[in-house]
């Protein structure tokens, strides 16, 4: 088809030649044709939602995000940064990464996160790098750690690690992947106060040998706690009933003749 048939043609071709237009960009968002998506600093409460599908690389710290609830970001198959440093971030729904299964970078640091379950991570099967440095973090599952596969580079410094025999499971994995572990000079405990700003990295095997030994789970303890008010009422069952023979058998052996002929007994 020419551009030189009329004034209507002419339209259509500069129509066709024009570039596409460029993806929605949030109003509190810089965006480049690259992909990279900088909300940074912006007194943002929430994610937000129009981003466009070839957001590769995404900045959204120093503002005020408290919660990332379930599907808080669009579906971005492309995204491999994640950048939320500097929020209020106490809480992440199981659900709350879906769709981010590309994300190689994610960076959590210098939030509020108290408590993070391994569902939380099982969507970013390709996660290379993890900074959960800053946070409120106590102790953290092994299950965490365990679902990401292609982990290599793990911030865990500047939280409140409690150091008792709950944090063996993390210590394990921590020994075992010491070459994943950035800044382990700053991966100190706060309590029990003995040991606050003790290396956690420094304990070895001995140092959880108490643990091993006596470690017990919560179904132990309810058994425990079940047999003995069970053996005390069986005690007292038992007791009662072989009193009970007891006293017949004697009555039996005084008297044996009443067993077998009644009226003879009570005609005495």
């Amino acid at each position: 088809m020419g551009c030189w048939r009329g004034p209507s043609a002419v339209l259509v071709c500069l129509l066709l030649l024009r570039p596409p237009p460029s993806p929605a960009c949030p109003a509190a968002c810089h965006c480049s044709s690259l992909g990279e998506v900088d909300c940074s600093a912006h007194a943002l409460r929430e994610v937000p939602q129009n981003l466009a599908t070839n957001t590769s690389t995404l900045w959204l710290g120093y503002n005020f995000i408290t919660v990332l609830g379930p599907r808080s970001f669009p579906s971005l198959p492309g995204l491999l940064l994640l950048s939320l440093p500097h929020n209020r971030l106490g809480f992440i729904h199981r659900q709350a990464l879906l769709g981010l299964g590309a994300l190689q970078e994610l960076d959590l640091s210098n939030n509020y996160l108290t408590v993070l379950t391994p569902e939380t991570f099982l969507p970013l099967s390709s996660l290379v790098t993890l900074n959960l440095g800053s946070n409120r973090l106590e102790g953290l599952e092994p299950g965490v750690l365990r679902s990401l596969p292609q982990l290599q580079a793990l911030l865990l410094q500047d939280n409140p690690w409690m150091c008792s025999c709950d944090i063996l499971p993390l210590w394990r994995w921590l020994s075992h992947n010491r070459e994943k572990v950035q800044e382990k000079n700053l991966l100190l405990c706060r309590v029990p106060e003995q040991l606050n700003k003790y290396p956690i990295m420094a304990f070895g095997n001995e140092s959880f040998r108490q643990c091993q030994e006596t470690s017990l789970s919560a179904w132990h303890y309810i058994v425990f706690l079940t047999i003995g008010p069970f053996s005390f009422m069986a005690s007292i069952f038992f007791c009662t009933f072989m009193g009970f023979m007891t006293v017949v058998y004697h009555n039996l052996r005084r008297d044996p003749h009443c067993w077998k002929r009644p009226h003879i007994c009570r005609g005495h």
